[in-house]
């Protein structure tokens, strides 16, 4: 998604769907609160409620809201290991892209990778239960020969901070 940023106050144009502060405020809360009721939405946005739903309805059908979900306490599920990877593959054709991102996909303990530039080629969150269970998924990944040249891990000791993206940030200058 390519949004274009004005000046602050402005209107942010994505694709032919142009959105004013009150859009933004809308997918901010949302962003936060997924499930809000419409009617409380619509009076935290200053709108009545069939105004407020014909907005959702068009963020939705723009593509701009892609899905709602709800926000896990990983801690619910007792002692979890996060770990951050960063990993090197030993060749940069397109296919090996493919291959290394295709099995990626299908590990679910896998929980994100980007595609990163700066000396390495990805960056990966692990959950796991364990650091074993981590290790093991390591071996799994090396022995699946899918071109990792080298990986380095960073275990988490103590999350300091999970936000979702200020959406109302597009609009601020610098």
């Amino acid at each position: 998604m390519q949004l274009h940023m004005p000046s602050r106050g402005g209107a942010i144009r994505q694709g032919q769907i142009k959105l004013d502060d009150r859009d933004l405020k809308i997918l901010s809360i949302l962003q936060r609160e997924g499930r809000i009721p419409k009617a409380t939405l619509a009076e935290r946005v200053n709108l009545t409620p069939t105004p407020c739903w014909e907005r959702l309805k068009r963020l939705e059908d723009a593509g701009i809201i892609e899905s709602y979900g709800a926000r896990i306490s990983l801690r619910a599920f007792g002692p979890l290991t996060v770990v951050f990877v960063q990993i090197e593959l030993e060749s940069h054709q397109a296919e090996d892209f493919a291959r290394f991102e295709a099995k990626i996909g299908k590990i679910d303990r896998i929980v994100e990778c980007w595609a990163v530039g700066g000396g390495i080629d990805y960056m990966l969150k692990v959950i796991t239960r364990d650091l074993e269970a981590y290790q093991m998924l390591i071996e799994d990944l090396l022995a699946a020969k899918i071109g990792v040249r080298r990986y380095y891990s960073y275990v988490v000791t103590s999350p300091v901070k999970d936000t979702p993206w200020p959406v109302t940030a597009i609009t601020e200058a610098g």
